[in-house]
This record gives structure tokens, C-alpha cells and sequence, in this order.
């Protein structure tokens, strides 16, 4: 495998990243090659070409998507920054673009899992990559470096290529890592860690730490690379605490398994319990018993259970006897059962010292189980318990990542966990406060105070602002790069799994309510063919949680109020928004006599708009990121009426009425404008006031739209006019014409501009 799949070296020592107000080409050359080699190298485990089409993990596509992805968005980027003016395949980069983000674990599987889907052949694919290296080595040395290199500089869209490559090079590993062990094997290079460090870790004791402020956020100057979410800054006041020395234990977790804890419903949430029983999980994921529990995988790999005990040998138990780990049969449920371990690429006896890697629900009810106040950390705690030695005035020495031999199991040093005690305290005596293995938070994921996307990739967390994904901190054993940068804050949905862990935490206060610093996210968020979700609130009774509005403006924006807004707005008037805004566009395709094939309507609203448009385009395509707009539009492509309160209070409904042709619209909710959304023969953009990130959309509009077809851009304010989109279109929108177009609302006659562009 290695022959036919490396474009580069094989390697698993990861280089620090650079110093971005001090590096050269040369090293910012070496630390892409040495991305690329490393997510390279994870793959050649697979034994042979038929493994990188199997689905590990039931809700995930097969591993011959993300072996390419990669790839794709170094063009995907370096096409945004201008560095690039033409494509390697655009086939490619549309069918590798996209992954999936279920929104449940009991969601459908996508239609790309199945064996219908064709994919390309792992040669193409290799071949994809290879010239993508090459291009990607032609543009640095290419482009003119200034220093330093920040979020402004073009610069900036080549260091998001590599480390959204080492992001995958994680999850990546988490997913070959749940694939039948059969067919992996481990590579040359790969070491394990030790089983143990000296003693057995016999006691985990709480460490107690005082009420203290805490501030925490990457100011925007620090020379690394960082993602959007990690800017900003929040200062709040940490009460007294107690938390664990060590992260929790697969020795500890066994006792809670053991004692039928795991079993107990009434350690569990309410949404935690749903998860285990439609999973009919027994104990963590990557813990084998002999008992053939159900596994995850997709696709022909569903029937698949990854508990039983492999032959003795290759992919078996190795490091000695069963002594160097943990075997100890329990009873579980009235069966009797043995526990060894997955690791990447072998079953191996259970490492009782090594940290439990478990979903935020498993570690939640394991919190549950231990008594009454036990919960996991917040991220204010966390930050606290890293200790004041890494400070920010201190440059690239101050953070981890920089440090020639940190005392922490990171950057691949080691292919799996450590025993939890192999590194030493920090000041505070905590251990893994960075490594290891990632630490599941109580809060929600948010932006930090100031938080805005960057029009590289806009929605590279934005949408996870939404209630449903918890934060994990502190990076692991795989985590390199930015990952394992101490401003690193990732976050998954609740019941994901990845190399994470936790510890367990205690408020000090006494209190019949007691405060605890977490950030929740208290926004609404509907969620397209769901609604609304009720929030489970862990602990309401006997917890305070800090509960602020979510810093995606998308969500904040898509409410019921809004709703009614939009359907007033496009059918509570005689001369409406979308309806002179429809006529004028079809007015300026018959002026330029530009096709009729396709239409895209970005800010589609409730859907009358592009509805209008069906008469004269033979496809018509609504895109909104709002889900209530959406749903509503397909409702009126339906034919249904829709029901809403006016600005007066009065209930009102609204219904299509006259010539247009439903069955040629399609309405979709799309945070940005992916590949698939090619070639129309004419855009029109009506959103640009309520987007926030407007550049990340105007950037794309010159490419999804054929050549000599029009680009139409719709506001209500002076701020969108010819001068200012200039700047945005550079040389490929060519501008044709601006005009004023008055529409009625509930304040009267109000007044649009319109600018019209040619596709050059």
C-alpha cells in the first residue's frame, strides 16, 4: 500500500509549526510536505484498495472521501485567495468538497455511504493529490512572502489548507481506528505507549483551587495560525473548585461499568440514555469484549461487530501477556465479560492507566455514578487549571506546540495514549492538562466576545454555535499543528466519538443553587425537517448555568418574528419586495439576452421570488441559510398556504397565486456556495444585509455563474454599490448597470439599488 499511495515520504514525527512573523518559504514549504506526508502515511495502514471505499462509522462517508478532501480544499482555498486562476478537477472538487454532519445518531445514512455511489479509483485519487502537492509547492514558491503573516495576508488560505489537513489526520485516525481490525495493519514507525509508568494509578484525588478570574481567548497578533472560534476574548469570575488529578481512568470506567452503573438509567440524561439504547452500547467504543456487541459501521460493513477476540499474533494481543494490561472478566448485565482494547491497529489488553476515551453522555453518566455535584469541567475551569506558566506576552514559547520537548503526549510523539501519570504535574499538580487525550467540557460551543468568521471559511464553526455541540480541550496523542496549540477549541456533537476523555469536577460553594461558569447557549435553533428541539439541562435543579445568545448571526436572525417578517414582506403588499425585484431581473435577462437554463436566488426568503422566476428559467434554485425561510418555501412550492402575524397583529395568510411552474424550483439551506452550485445563467443576491459575512459570499458569485451570464445584487442600503463590489469582483465580474427599484413595505414606499454584472 505504501507504494501506490504516497505522493512524499512516509513519516509519523510531525514538525512544530512556523513562526509566522519569522519563517521562510523553505519552512512553511517543509510544513506542508510534512502535513500532506503525515495524513498520507495514516492511510498506507489500509491493506489493500478496498478498504478505502468501507464506511467505518455508519453516519461518516467512506475513507476514499477523506483521503481526497484534503486535497480538494488546498484548490478550494487558493482558488478564494486569488492565488490561483484555474482548477486541477473540478469534478473532484465538487464530489470531495462536502462531508456530512448528521444531526442525530439515528439519522438516515447519506446516499454517498452506499454501494451505488460510484466513486473514483484510488489511482485517480492518487494522482489528484500528487498534482495537488505540486501545485500547492508551486504557489509558495510562487507567491511573495510578507511578514508577518496574518488572517489579511493571502498567505493565510495556504496555512488553512495544512492544518485543516492535520485536523483530518485526527479524525481520520478515529475512524480507520473503528474499522474491523482485520483490515488495518500497523505501519513502520508507528510505537505505542507503555502500559504503565512505574505503579498502577491506584488513587485519582480531587485538587482543590480557589475562586479566581480567568481570561482567555488568542489575541490576533500571536504569529501561529488559528481558527476563527479561537479569537475573541472571555473573562468571567471561577468559583472554588475541586477537580481530578488525573483524567478518568479505563481502570476507573471499569469500576463503573462493573458495578452496573452503565446499565442504570438513572445516571444517564435524558438524551444520553436515547443514545445508549439505539446503540445498544454496553461500554466504550474502543473497549472489546468477546460478548459481539453492535457495532457502528456503515454501509456492507453495518453487520459488523467489533467484539470478539482476534488470534494471537498479527492485529492480536502483543506487549507480552495480559498482565502488561487489564483482562479482568465482569459481570455486565448478568454476563460474564472480558474487556481488552482497541488501539489504531491491534487489540490489546485493556491499559488501565491510559484515560477512558468515551462520548460527552458516557462521560456524563460516569459523572452521575460518582455522586452528587460531580460534573465534567467548563472551559473557564480549564483554563484555570492550566496553570499561569504559558502566558501570551511570551511569544511562540508560550504555547506548547513551539516547545522543542514538551512534557506532554502530543504532536505524535506516540501513536496512542499514555498511562495517565507518565508526564509530570503542573504547577497546580494537575497532569494531560494538555495531550493525551481531548477533555469533554460542560459547555456549549460558542464564538468568544468579538468572534467573526473568516471569508476563507466562513462556516468553519459557526454553525456548531447551535446548542447541540460540546467543546473538547486540551488536544491528544494525534493532535499536532494548531490542534495542539493551547488557544485550541474544537467541539462535536454529544454523541461523537474521538480521542477524548475527561475529568471530573466539583463546585466548593455552598449554595442551594450553585454557579457554575459554563457557557450554554439559550437560542432557539430550528433545525430544518425537526423544529425546535427542547434543551435538556443537566443538574437544572441544583445548577446555575451562564446562558448567552449564540454568536452565529444566522441563528440569532432565524426566528418566528423573522419568519413573519419575510412572508409579510414578499405577500402583504401589492408592489412586494421579491415580486419587483423577480420582474426586474427577468427584465435585465431579456436586455442582455442572457440563457434561460438556470437561475440561483441567494436569500431566497420564503420562496415567492425565485417561485417568479420559473416562468422563463427551467431551474430555478432558493438558497437561504435561514431553515424557517426554507421550510416555508418548500411548503409554498407545495402549494400550501402559510400562516402568519402581520406587523399588526393581525393573522393573516399567504399563498402563490398565478402562472409559474412549481416543479422547476428547488430550495435549499446552505451555509456557503459549494461547487455543486454551478453554472447559472443568472445569480441574484437579496441577502446581503442580514448575512454575516457577506465577503464570503460575493467572493464565490463570479464562479457559479456560466460566462456572459448576470450577476444581480439587491440591498436596501447605499453600503452594496458599484465601488464597493468592485473590490469584491476584481477582473471577473464585468460591471453592466445600477438601478433604483421601489417596492412597498409596512413603512411605505421604500426604495432598492440594484447593480447588474456580466460574467466576463
Amino acid at each position: 500500500m505504501q507504494s501506490k499511495i504516497l505522493t512524499g515520504n512516509l513519516t509519523f514525527k510531525s514538525l512544530r509549526p512556523p513562526d509566522l512573523s519569522n519563517c521562510s518559504k523553505g519552512e512553511l514549504c517543509e510544513y506542508f510536505e510534512n502535513s500532506y506526508d503525515l495524513n498520507e502515511s495514516l492511510f498506507t495502514s489500509l491493506n489493500d484498495d478496498s478498504v478505502f471505499y468501507k464506511c467505518p462509522d455508519r453516519l461518516r462517508l467512506p475513507l476514499i472521501f477523506y483521503f481526497c478532501h484534503t486535497a480538494v480544499v488546498y484548490v478550494n482555498k487558493l482558488m478564494l485567495a486569488g492565488l490561483i486562476k484555474e482548477r486541477v478537477n473540478l469534478e473532484f472538487e465538487t464530489m470531495f468538497e462536502t462531508g456530512v454532519d448528521e444531526m442525530s445518531w439515528d439519522d438516515t445514512e447519506n446516499y454517498r455511504m452506499g454501494g451505488s455511489y460510484k466513486w473514483p479509483s484510488l489511482s485517480s485519487v492518487v494522482e489528484y493529490r500528487r498534482n495537488v502537492r505540486n501545485l500547492v509547492l508551486k504557489v509558495i514558491h510562487d507567491t511573495p512572502l510578507d511578514l508577518p503573516v496574518t488572517m489579511e495576508s493571502p498567505w493565510w488560505a495556504i496555512l488553512m489548507g495544512i492544518e485543516h489537513e492535520r485536523i483530518h489526520l485526527e479524525t481520520s485516525s478515529v475512524l480507520i481506528r473503528q474499522l474491523p481490525v482485520e483490515m488495518v495493519t500497523k505501519p513502520k514507525g508507528w510505537v505505542y505507549a507503555p502500559f504503565k509508568c512505574g505503579g498502577r494509578v491506584e488513587e485519582n484525588p480531587l485538587i482543590s483551587v480557589e475562586t479566581q478570574d480567568v481570561t482567555f481567548g488568542k489575541p490576533k497578533d500571536f504569529p501561529s495560525y488559528g481558527w476563527d472560534n479561537e479569537y475573541g476574548e472571555f473573562s468571567t469570575r471561577v468559583p472554588a473548585f475541586e477537580a481530578s488529578k488525573f483524567m478518568i481512568t479505563n481502570g476507573e470506567y471499569l469500576e463503573f461499568v462493573e458495578s452496573g452503573g452503565y446499565e442504570d438509567e438513572k445516571f444517564w440524561t435524558e438524551e444520553g440514555w436515547k443514545w445508549k439504547v439505539y446503540r445498544q452500547s454496553k461500554h466504550p467504543v474502543f473497549w472489546v469484549c468477546n460478548h459481539s456487541c453492535k457495532g457502528g459501521c456503515g454501509a456492507d460493513l453495518s453487520k459488523y461487530s467489533p467484539c470478539h477476540f482476534p488470534n494471537s499474533g498479527t492485529n492480536g494481543v502483543i506487549n507480552g501477556s495480559l498482565t502488561n494490561g487489564h483482562s479482568r472478566e465482569v459481570i455486565n448485565g448478568g454476563e460474564k465479560r472480558t474487556y481488552m482494547y482497541r488501539a489504531m491497529f491491534d487489540v490489546l489488553p485493556l491499559p488501565a492507566d491510559w484515560p477512558a476515551e468515551v462520548n460527552y453522555h458516557q462521560a456524563r453518566a460516569f459523572c452521575a455514578w460518582k455522586g452528587f455535584g460531580f460534573r465534567l469541567l467548563t472551559e473557564a475551569e480549564r483554563n484555570v487549571i492550566k496553570g499561569k506558566k504559558l502566558e501570551t506576552t511570551q511569544g511562540i514559547d508560550g504555547d506548547i506546540i513551539y516547545q522543542k520537548k514538551p512534557k506532554a503526549n502530543i504532536n505524535l510523539h506516540y501513536g496512542s495514549s499514555t498511562p495517565v501519570n507518565m508526564y509530570p504535574a503542573n504547577e497546580l499538580g494537575y497532569h494531560d492538562v494538555f495531550g493525551n487525550a481531548w477533555e469533554w467540557a460542560e459547555d456549549h460551543f460558542n464564538g468568544l466576545n468579538g468572534y467573526s468568521s473568516h471569508w476563507y471559511y466562513d462556516d468553519f464553526s459557526s454553525p456548531c454555535f447551535d446548542g447541540r455541540h460540546n467543546l473538547i480541550l486540551g488536544g491528544s496523542w494525534v493532535s499536532t499543528g494548531d490542534e495542539a496549540s493551547k488557544f485550541a477549541r474544537f467541539a462535536f456533537r454529544r454523541h461523537f466519538i474521538q480521542h477524548a476523555g475527561f475529568r471530573i469536577a466539583r463546585s466548593l460553594q455552598l449554595a442551594d443553587k450553585i454557579n457554575v461558569p459554563a457557557r450554554m447557549v439559550k437560542d432557539e435553533v430550528f433545525v430544518l425537517g425537526v423544529g425546535v428541539e427542547e434543551k435538556e439541562i443537566p443538574d437544572a435543579d441544583e445548577v446555575e448555568y451562564k446562558w448567552v445568545p449564540t454568536t452565529n448571526y444566522h441563528y440569532s436572525y432565524d426566528t418566528e418574528d423573522s419568519l413573519y417578517g419575510i412572508i409579510e414582506l414578499e405577500f402583504g403588499f401589492r408592489d412586494t419586495f421579491p415580486h419587483n425585484v423577480a420582474q426586474h431581473c427577468l427584465s435585465l435577462q431579456k436586455k442582455y439576452q442572457c440563457g434561460s437554463k438556470s437561475a440561483l436566488w441567494l436569500g431566497s426568503g420564503a420562496g415567492r421570488g425565485p417561485l417568479e422566476l420559473t416562468n422563463v428559467f427551467q431551474n430555478v434554485l432558493g438558497v437561504d441559510y435561514a431553515a424557517r425561510f426554507i421550510d416555508a418555501a418548500q411548503k409554498l412550492k407545495n402549494g400550501k398556504a402559510l400562516s402568519y402575524k402581520a406587523g399588526n397583529g393581525e393573522q393573516k395568510t399567504a399563498v402563490m397565486s398565478g402562472d409559474y411552474q412549481p416543479d422547476r424550483a428547488i430550495f435549499k439551506q446552505l451555509t456557503w456556495i459549494p461547487n455543486e452550485i454551478c453554472d447559472h445563467d443568472m445569480t441574484i443576491v437579496t441577502f446581503m444585509d442580514r448575512t454575516m459575512n457577506a465577503k464570503a459570499w460575493l467572493a464565490r458569485l463570479w464562479e457559479v455563474t456560466v460566462k456572459s451570464g448576470l450577476v444581480v445584487i439587491v440591498s436596501e442600503t447605499k453600503e452594496w454599490n458599484k465601488d464597493n463590489l468592485a473590490q469584491y469582483f476584481g477582473n471577473n465580474l464585468l460591471f453592466k448597470e445600477a438601478q433604483d427599484l421601489k417596492y412597498t413595505s409596512k413603512k411605505g414606499e421604500e426604495t432598492l439599488q440594484i447593480t447588474a454584472w456580466a460574467r466576463k
